[in-house]
């Protein structure tokens, strides 16, 4: 459905984006993960066709973004960070102009009462826009994101500024839509994309450094997981004791659980696999471990590792993933490219 092929994005001198390259196939919902300023609002404005590209190839459902773009981005829906509304206007008001400016060949009062009825502001499709609340206003955007019955959804920070239940309704909504909807989701909560996403994508200094579901991207930095030990013991002997064991980069406890019983939270230091040594220190004091499980990182700490890597070439290495070339060689081959064209013209 969407194929993106070694696309880059420059601003004069400074490369926003750098040769990225993923697909997206029909019915996948993605989460889009980055820090700020990493490139993800560049791609996915690149995506709908609102910024060109410098170098690459984007299509949608088949169509060039760039040759064909008014095929490509009728198969588009986008709600950005802050929806286009147009406050002055009445709910359905607003979508009747949407829907004329989309060109949409379905029956027009059917259609739109259907999308008012999926996102569930029928009752309010009389009202002002700007007398919503905030969360009625981002249903109004999907609204309008919707029209047409695009087969791709791009979600830009759709639930910033929401309260809890508004979050959870958007949501809710989100996983609705992913039955039969392509649906990339940008987001900074990152509960809320592992909650709704089966594969994410995390972009950094403008280069994709991962691409996987969030388990397995997990179990790819499985050495450098937290363990979760029962031990028979007392607790601060066992917190000195673990605290010494080489590898162990700290020791919390987190109470008693049983008569004589703790748990203690053991944190590796990065890249150590530390169970062996962990169960031998036990054993060798004399004390019985009843338990020892290995605390899977969460999709945040995965983030928070990748992203806080030295550079981006570390970062794949964290993931098992070769690396072939650094991005000053790939920011070098991009310059030679340009250089080149310029010379040809």
């Amino acid at each position: 459905m969407i194929n993106v092929t070694g696309l880059s994005k420059r601003y004069g001198t400074h490369l926003a984006v750098n040769n990225v390259s993923f697909n997206i196939e029909k019915g996948e919902v993605i989460g889009f993960l980055g820090p700020n300023g990493a490139g993800k609002s560049t791609i996915m404005n690149i995506l709908t066709g609102y910024l060109s590209l410098t170098q690459g190839k984007v299509t949608i459902d088949g169509f060039d973004i760039l040759e064909n773009p008014e095929e490509a981005k009728k198969r588009i829906g986008y709600l950005p960070e802050i929806p286009p509304l147009y406050v002055d206007m009445k709910v359905r008001e607003y979508l009747n102009f949407i829907y004329d400016l989309k060109k949409v060949k379905f029956p027009k009062k059917p259609h739109i009462d259907e999308v008012l009825k999926l996102v569930k502001i029928d009752h309010v499709q009389n009202r002002l826009i700007k007398n919503l609340s905030k969360g009625y206003r981002q249903r109004v955007g999907f609204a309008q994101a919707l029209i047409g019955n695009p087969d791709v959804l791009i979600l830009d920070e759709p639930t910033v500024g929401l309260d809890p239940n508004q979050i959870i309704e958007i949501r809710n909504l989100i996983s609705r839509l992913g039955k039969n909807h392509t649906i990339i989701l940008s987001s900074h909560i990152l509960s809320e994309i592992q909650a709704v996403c089966k594969r994410v994508i995390i972009i950094n200094k403008g280069e994709i450094i991962a691409d996987d579901t969030a388990e397995n991207l997990s179990d790819k930095i499985s050495s450098e997981r937290s363990l979760v030990a029962r031990i028979a013991a007392g607790e601060q002997d066992m917190i000195d004791a673990l605290s010494t064991v080489k590898g162990v980069k700290s020791v919390i406890s987190l109470g008693r659980k049983e008569d004589g019983t703790f748990d203690f939270l053991i944190e590796p230091k990065l890249g150590m696999d530390i169970r062996a040594a962990v169960f031998e220190r036990v054993v060798s004091r004399g004390k019985t471990m009843l338990s020892l499980t290995s605390n899977k990182l969460s999709l945040e700490q995965v983030f928070l590792r990748l992203t806080g890597a030295a550079d981006n070439d570390e970062a794949r290495r964290m993931l098992g993933i070769e690396v072939e070339e650094d991005s000053a060689a790939t920011l070098e081959k991009i310059e030679t490219a340009e250089e080149l064209k310029e010379e040809e013209e």
